[in-house]
Formats: structure tokens, sequence, C-alpha cells
């Protein structure tokens, strides 16, 4: 197994993100797929059960966690976004938040709470139902069971280059790079 990085260029001259805010975070995406392989790798010739057996387990859904988060980050991004449209997305999001203009809210609120992580819209196929949830880091906060539609990065390397300390501003560049159409096929 061999995973390889993708190629997200497409997204440099993306309103709100620099170019070199993208190759950066380009880079750093490209060191979690470099670990990912490094230690399934060292998995194989560690021994079981042993201490640094158990240490290589918990870093890979680390490492693994942080190449997927970025993935599914940077494809649900696209330079003039797109609108989320009146389709079963839509109708969920009304049907728990009231309106899409709540659910922005909501969203956008998690984004702005103190620490670092990821916001993410993850379906529940078992009750049909969305939700905003917070990922603590790559490992704590995913829901089990439940399909991340919509990732948005929050760790400081996302915006500090380009925002300093103004996640809104970030945020609200985010929102209008959403890629709807992303979105909306994941949730189907």
């Amino acid at each position: 197994m061999n995973y390889e990085a993708k190629n997200f260029e497409h997204l440099f001259g993306l309103a709100g993100f620099s170019d070199e805010l993208l190759k950066n975070h380009f880079t750093l995406y490209g060191g979690y797929v470099t670990n990912t392989n490094k230690v399934y790798e060292a998995l194989k010739t560690t021994e079981v059960g042993t201490p640094q057996w158990s240490e290589l387990k918990r870093r890979f859904g680390w490492e693994w966690n942080g190449m997927r988060l970025h993935e599914l980050y940077f494809e649900n991004m696209k330079l003039d976004g797109s609108s989320l449209g009146d389709g079963e997305l839509k109708k969920v999001m009304d049907y728990v938040w009231g309106s899409v203009e709540n659910w922005k809210k909501d969203f956008v609120a998690c984004g702005t709470m103190r620490g670092i992580g990821w916001v993410v819209l993850a379906y529940d196929p078992v009750k049909k139902m969305v939700f905003n949830t917070w990922i603590n880091e790559h490992d704590a906060g995913h829901l089990a069971g439940a399909k991340l539609i919509l990732v948005m990065d929050v760790f400081e390397h996302a915006y500090i280059s380009g925002y300093g300390l103004k996640r809104a501003d970030y945020i609200e560049a985010f929102m209008n790079a959403i890629d709807w159409d992303v979105v909306n096929e994941r949730f189907s």
C-alpha cells in the first residue's frame, strides 16, 4: 500500500486564499500522506504487542485522518464556489435548522469556537439527519457511522498566514468557496 498526495493546484487563485497559503497547506497535507505510508510500513516490521507497535497503531489513525480530512477539505472547495440548490440536502438542512441561513450560523459558530480542529457537516444515514460537529485535531469527535459531507479546516495553518488571528474572515472566504456540487454528491 502506498498512498499518493492528490494534486489540488487547481485551487490556485481561490478568492481569499493566497497561492502561498495554499502551497504551504498542500505541503503540510503531503506530510500526512508521507507519514501515513511510513507508519504503515513501520507497523509491518514492528513486533505486535510491544509499546512501539501500540504507539504506531495510535499514530496511524492520526496521520491517516490528517490525510483524509485535508483531501475532503480541498475537494469541497472550488474557485467560484457554487450554490446549494433546492435538492434533498437543502430539505434536510431546513428540517434540522429551520433554514439554510440558520445552518450557516451554526456552522460558522462552530468554526469560531476556541481551539484547533475541524468543523464538519456530517450525515447520519440511519436517521437521515445532518449535524454540524467539531473534530478535535484529527482523532477525536468523529461521529461513528456518519458520513463527512462538508469539511472546514480551522487549524491555524489553514488561515493564519493570510488572516492572522482573524479566523472569522477566513471562515467567510471558505463559505464563499464551497463546492456544493461535491457536498450534495457526498450526501446522496
